[in-house]
């Protein structure tokens, strides 16, 4: 197998080629170890769990408030869908009440009520009086 080295484009020797596979195995091999030992049983012992104690509360805590405050985006989220929906129905409310009112309040809505109270709309136009000042 013959590599080439990207910067001269020359081949490299067999003893480069060792020695680079080499150090890529060590890597593979120390990475390896790091992750053995990080969750090894024996690490997770007393003095580590209480060495970072506070900074697993401080996790807690953060989850706490996230979930709060999702809660609190929720309950919002549906207080303002409720408001809009009481705003459409009083807007409905509103428009069938102003209907209304315009109906009763025509000429012909107004004089068939005062008909019934025995008022009669008058069909002959209003007298102007006029008086007269004798001069003295």
């Amino acid at each position: 197998m013959s590599r080439k080295n990207t910067i001269k484009n020359k081949e490299l020797s067999e003893d480069i080629q060792e020695e680079l596979s080499d150090a890529v195995e060590e890597k593979v091999e120390e990475t390896q170890n790091f992750l053995r030992s990080i969750f090894a049983p024996k690490q997770l012992s007393m003095y580590l769990v209480t060495k970072n104690l506070p900074f697993i509360a401080f996790l807690a805590f953060l989850g706490l408030l996230y979930i709060s405050n999702r809660h609190l985006a929720e309950r919002t989220v549906r207080q303002i869908d409720r408001l809009g929906r009481e705003v459409k129905e009083l807007s409905w409310d509103y428009k069938s009440l102003s209907a209304e009112l315009m109906k009763l309040t025509t000429q012909s809505e107004i004089a068939k009520r005062a008909d019934t109270l025995g008022l009669k709309e008058r069909t002959q136009p209003p007298i102007k009086l006029e008086i007269v000042k004798e001069k003295k």
